[in-house]
């Protein structure tokens, strides 16, 4: 599974975005964000779909976020990681 290219990355650029008004990370490049240091989240492509693989409790997991509700899924994700710190 490849890392997102900008042309998959434009396809989820809602969910960037909203990613990016969360607060508490950086975007070391696009679609790519660190927690402090330490990277915390990326998109791969893949013929299945695009998928994010975050890092909760130090440990990876993936994502789909093909469909809106898998995207909120992320995002909840998401808010309990950086609520736990």
């Amino acid at each position: 599974m490849k890392h997102a290219t900008p042309a998959a990355l434009d396809l989820i650029e809602p969910l960037l975005q909203r990613v990016r008004d969360l607060g508490g990370l950086k975007e070391k490049s696009r679609g790519v964000f660190c927690r402090g240091s330490s990277a915390f989240l990326h998109f791969h492509e893949d013929p299945a779909g695009m998928f994010a693989d975050l890092r909760a409790d130090g440990d990876w997991a993936r994502y789909p976020v093909n469909r809106a509700s898998e995207q909120t899924s992320l995002v909840r994700a998401i808010k309990a990681s950086l609520g736990a710190r």
